[in-house]
């Protein structure tokens, strides 16, 4: 690799041809997944496709487990700049609200809300300062294995092709939702299980808000119900993805996302449904102008993909399907799954203790909150139940911190208890369990690392 250089502030330095640890990707898993490697003493190469800052289709919002990690890595004040949120304003349809804070337990009692563009950025700036090196303007196009390891894999410029070689001990696979370089390795997504499809915008308003808020359950211009739910985060007087006009006002992230299965496809086109929710939306919440960065992804939910290691690497966050598959949030999940990655290179194979430490974390609320997506797909048997549910503050506060998966091993009380146990019955029912192929034996408890 001679020649190849890494930016680091106003300097560079040389990057050689064998490293510890290869990122592919830089968004919030690799990024910190490069920086918990770096603090570890090992020789670490961050490596993505885009140039940063850059735009990635994302609510942006920052949910109290987000922020703990985000305290984890030294960004507590950095994310204080930004505006924080007291909790979410649930609606069951459009007349039907509740306010529900963040809950109290072993998360911090704030969120916030910080475009990808800003935070990303920010993200790959402190594994550099951690003391990874970064590549940016490179793909991963290629790997070449050795009875299933990896022993060297080609980087590709995206700017002349030029190939860069690597050998790597490890390599920590983060390159986002479709995870082309996990294609690669064998990475499948199920599909029989619930996946989202997302559309995000930007719009202005007059006041600063302090409230998440989301509506549950979304409906045609004909009327006719379908499976998501919309939602309306405040900005601040962020920028956005730094296109956006610079009227003046507060900004919001905007957006709807659609659930679908493989029993349950999505026939419907995001766009014209984004119009009419925020057709819906703009009296009533004073939205001006009109949708600006208009973008769609995909996202496979619940850790509906595999495999999700090989003997010498494992995917991360977006990659591995660690997204929420009730509220399609994964910035969370994301920062976590960097760092639980470090504390597993030691090991002379990840592909059975990877799946299951993935399984450990989260999936009982994964099965368990697939189940309940599915709901989306009887609409107004949902929004029935919705209604009832929200005329309880007991049942509204849990029903948040279950959904928004702010339930940890540390905390006690009956609602833990609950989440464990038809977490466990969900996975016995499983078909495909998360992060797993078929369904397996119950997964051995891993001993703490």
């Amino acid at each position: 690799m001679d020649g190849t250089r890494s930016k680091n502030g106003d300097e560079t330095r040389a990057i050689g041809p064998e490293v510890d640890v290869l990122v592919v990707g830089a968004g919030p898993a690799g990024s910190a997944a490069a920086a918990w490697a770096a603090r570890a003493g090992r020789n670490v190469l961050l490596v993505d496709m885009a140039e940063f800052p850059r735009d990635k289709t994302c609510g942006d919002g920052l949910t109290p487990r987000a922020i703990e990690e985000l305290d984890r890595l030294g960004l507590s004040n950095w994310v204080l700049q930004h505006p924080t949120t007291k909790g979410v304003h649930v609606f069951f349809g459009w007349e039907k609200g509740q306010r529900v804070a963040w809950p109290k337990g072993s998360f911090p009692r704030y969120g916030s809300v910080v475009t990808r563009t800003e935070l990303d950025h920010r993200l790959t700036q402190v594994a550099e300062e951690s003391g990874a090196s970064l590549l940016l303007g490179h793909r991963a196009h290629a790997a070449r294995r050795e009875e299933g390891r990896i022993v060297e894999v080609e980087l590709r410029s995206t700017s002349d092709e030029r190939p860069v070689l690597v050998k790597p001990r490890t390599v920590l696979v983060a390159d986002g939702v479709r995870s082309r370089f996990g294609a690669l390795l064998g990475r499948q997504w199920h599909r029989d299980t619930v996946y989202g499809t997302a559309v995000r915008a930007f719009m202005r308003v007059d006041e600063q808000w302090e409230w998440l808020v989301t509506h549950l359950g979304l409906s045609t211009p004909e009327g006719d119900h379908l499976p998501g739910y919309g939602w309306l985060f405040p900005l601040g007087d962020s920028r956005g993805n730094g296109e956006v006009d610079d009227s003046p006002g507060f900004l919001l992230n905007v957006g709807v996302i659609l659930y679908a299965a493989a029993k349950h496809p999505a026939n419907t086109s995001l766009k014209p449904l984004l119009d009419h929710y925020l057709a819906e939306a703009r009296g009533r919440f004073g939205l001006r102008g009109e949708p600006m960065q208009v973008k769609s992804a995909l996202l496979p939910l619940g850790g509906a993909v595999s495999p999700v290691a090989g003997p010498n690497w494992m995917l991360l966050g977006d990659a591995a399907g660690c997204v929420n598959p009730f509220t399609g949030e994964g910035i969370d999940y994301a920062l976590e799954t960097g760092r639980f990655a470090v504390e597993h290179l030691d090991e002379a194979d990840h592909s059975a203790s990877w799946p299951h430490r993935l399984n450990y974390e989260y999936g009982s609320m994964f099965s368990a909150s697939r189940r309940i997506a599915r709901g989306f797909f009887k609409p107004k048997a949902f929004e029935a139940v919705g209604g009832a549910v929200i005329r309880s503050p007991h049942a509204m506060d849990a029903t948040v911190r279950l959904m928004a998966n702010l339930v940890s091993p540390s905390d006690k009380g009956p609602l833990t208890g609950l989440a464990r146990i038809g977490g466990t019955l969900s996975q016995r029912r499983d078909a495909h369990r998360p992060f797993f192929p078929l369904a397996e034996a119950d997964p051995p408890v891993p001993q703490p690392l």
